[in-house]
């Protein structure tokens, strides 16, 4: 523990023991009483300079080292975009959001499941400063209208339908005003904010359809969008996301550019992704900050390609995915793992190409990780606790040594 100020979060060593700690150095050099604190960061000694960057800076940056490289694979879709191809309509898309009104600043609501207009609405708000806000796709009309009102959602994206998830109806349950409303021109009573709602799929009523967001944005908003970005910094928010709730309401946590682009720094450095390693398995939600940080943002940051293997978790389609896509690396939940290690046919999956990932969301039991290890080729595992997420990456400490 020789570096001054290092938080180390150890969560699946063999004993399955939690260490935290904070170098006393921290707390030395506060203000005094009397002086006005113009800087919330506390920030001590690293070999790691965090960088300060926007998530659109990183992104623009990669798309010139690999434009010809996969950004997003959706498998069960059939979607793959180059970086060049991604970025080309992120743009698009962020022109198009300033067509329909939307400014720096706005909360827009990303609802739904792992779909490729989640990630281009992640990238096009950024560049935008238009905040997002993920918003859990198994949501019913209560919980919906708590966090749409908790952060005045300006604007809402959804399929018209998962599964028996019927987003459109699900919505007029609080805002029974959209059906008679013009698109772009909704006035909820129960949710004031709420005047845009984009739909990825059909075309409904009071609804914009993704395709007219494609092509809403001209000339003039492409520069309108280049003016946004030079007013842009790294420490402005840019991504709300939910606590689960069953403590009490979901709470809001507000994530700024620096938060998003530095976690995703050190995820990526460590998996160790290179010119060799760098596709990503991602079963886990999008709405979630493990697929949406340590799989979209490490993808803008470093060049590594998404592999989102089926709108929502199945484990054969993961497997599938791994064999078919030659992933290096694959992030999930322990449950999750344990769902492919007992796929009846696992024996006949070639995970060869694995050689590490992210295990995440709680405690793994020993014999668990010993077969993620084993069996899955993953020996470069690592693993994140739920405090992760508060104190970003990790350092040595947090791989299982087996």
């Amino acid at each position: 523990m020789s570096k001054v100020g290092r938080i180390v979060l150890m969560g699946y060593v063999k004993r399955q023991t939690l260490l935290l700690f904070v170098h006393s150095a921290l707390h030395t050099g506060m203000p005094s009483a009397s002086q006005m604190v113009t800087n919330s960061y506390i920030q001590g000694t690293s070999d790691i300079p965090l960088l300060d960057k926007t998530m659109g800076q990183c992104l623009d940056e990669t798309v010139e080292r690999f434009p010809d490289r996969d950004a997003v694979v959706f498998c069960r879709d059939g979607v793959r975009k180059t970086f060049a191809q991604f970025k080309e309509e992120v743009d698009q898309a962020a022109a198009g959001l300033l067509a329909l009104g939307l400014k720096k600043g706005d909360r827009l609501g990303m609802w739904g499941p792992n779909k490729y207009e989640w990630v281009l609405m992640q990238f096009a708000t950024a560049q935008a400063g238009i905040i997002l806000v993920s918003v859990n796709p198994a949501y019913q009309a209560l919980e919906l209208e708590f966090v749409i009102r908790k952060v005045g959602c300006k604007a809402l994206v959804f399929p018209t339908q998962f599964k028996t998830q019927k987003y459109y109806d699900i919505l007029k349950q609080s805002c029974p005003e959209l059906e008679k409303s013009s698109p772009g021109g909704i006035k909820s009573k129960r949710l004031p904010d709420l005047s845009v709602v984009i739909t990825v799929d059909s075309k409904l009523p009071g609804t914009f359809h993704m395709d007219e967001v494609m092509q809403a944005g001209d000339s003039s908003h492409m520069k309108q969008l280049r003016d946004v970005q030079r007013t842009l910094s790294c420490n402005e928010p840019i991504n709300i996301q939910f606590t689960s709730g069953t403590t009490g309401s979901p709470k809001g946590a507000t994530l700024s550019h620096r938060n998003i682009v530095n976690n995703a720094n050190l995820i990526g450095m460590r998996l160790g992704i290179n010119k060799q390693d760098y596709r990503l398995g991602i079963p886990a939600p999008l709405y979630h900050c493990l697929a949406s940080v340590g799989g979209c943002m490490v993808m803008a940051l470093h060049g590594s390609s998404c592999i989102f293997s089926s709108p929502s978790f199945e484990g054969k389609a993961a497997l599938e995915a791994v064999s078919r896509e030659k992933c290096s690396f694959l992030h999930g939940t322990p449950t999750m793992f344990i769902d492919m290690l007992s796929q009846p046919d696992f024996d006949s999956y070639d995970l060869s190409s694995l050689r590490g990932g992210v295990i995440a969301g709680s405690p793994v039991p020993p014999e668990i990780m010993k077969l993620v290890m084993t069996k899955m080729h993953m020996p470069e595992i690592v693993g994140v606790t739920f405090g992760a997420t508060l104190l970003a990456n990790a350092e040595e400490a947090d791989r299982w040594d087996g």
